[in-house]
């Protein structure tokens, strides 16, 4: 019987979080890897009684590689829970490459990344009809991982669309200033900080660009935080094509007379 090894994303930390596959691949599993300094305990409750829980945040690659072994030689199930998605800063692509060098099965469980989540929490939109149509997810260069030279976040942010930035909350002066270096965002942009969001203590709070390394040095906050940047976060009274009337798709037929009237304003914006 071929080991499996099942990379799951478990979300940015309430139990409930989790993907209905997600939690199952995790009820299956013989051996559950999971981070604590990094998942909420809850997740493990997904766990059967008797599969061997372990703590990778205890261990290097090397400390953990024998589990995967283990379950290539036996045929076991496990379980790798990652915060988030597995796609995004997760240590995954390594992982894989060792899992599948020793023959097991590889199956991936996408997760609710955490900036998903945080928006959710105040309520808001990040892609606004013309306000902002992308939303850049990076990290304050300079830490422990080297950037690629042109990912900056002073490059980024010239877009000056959102942007959520992650693992960068102790360095949030520096972060502050490379955001308003860019010249496209002024000190009245408004943020989003989020600490532990979902979690049983979580933090959530709105202030301006301009007060953002303040704020956050006064709620002494270095990890597990993520912080929202961008004019959407405050941005209202626009009207998406999606759901006007004037627009049709296969499935719905367009109203005449506002077909009209939205190729009026159409002209008009175009003159």
């Amino acid at each position: 019987m071929t080991g499996h090894v099942c990379f799951v994303g478990a979300g940015p930390g309430a139990a409930d979080l989790i993907t209905l596959r997600g939690a199952q691949r995790i009820a299956e599993a013989d051996i559950v890897i999971w981070a604590a300094s990094l998942v909420h305990e809850d997740v493990l409750q997904h766990a059967r009684p008797d599969a061997v829980i372990v703590n990778s945040a205890e261990h290097s690659m090397e400390g953990i590689a024998h589990h995967y072994e283990r379950a290539a030689k036996e045929g076991l199930r496990v379980a790798r829970i990652h915060s988030g998605d597995p796609a995004l800063w997760g240590g995954t692509q390594e992982q894989h490459e060792l899992c599948t060098a020793l023959g097991l099965e590889i199956e991936i469980v996408p997760g609710v990344s955490s900036f998903t989540a945080v928006a959710a929490l105040v309520q808001r939109e990040l892609t606004i009809p013309e306000i902002a149509q992308s939303v850049v997810l990076t990290r304050l260069e300079g830490g422990k991982t080297p950037m690629p030279p042109r990912e900056t976040v002073r490059a980024f942010a010239e877009h000056g669309t959102t942007m959520a930035l992650f693992l960068s909350a102790a360095r949030t002066k520096q972060l502050q200033d490379e955001l308003l270096a860019a010249g496209t965002y002024d000190e009245d942009t408004p943020c989003v900080v989020a600490y532990a969001a979902t979690w049983p203590d979580e933090l959530v709070f709105e202030c301006r660009l301009g007060e953002l390394a303040a704020k956050v040095k006064e709620h002494k906050l270095y990890k597990h935080t993520l912080v929202l940047v961008g004019p959407a976060l405050a941005s209202g009274g626009t009207r998406s094509h999606l759901y006007h009337p004037g627009h049709f798709h296969e499935h719905r037929k367009v109203e005449d007379q506002a077909a009209r009237a939205a190729l009026k304003e159409r002209d008009r914006a175009l003159r």
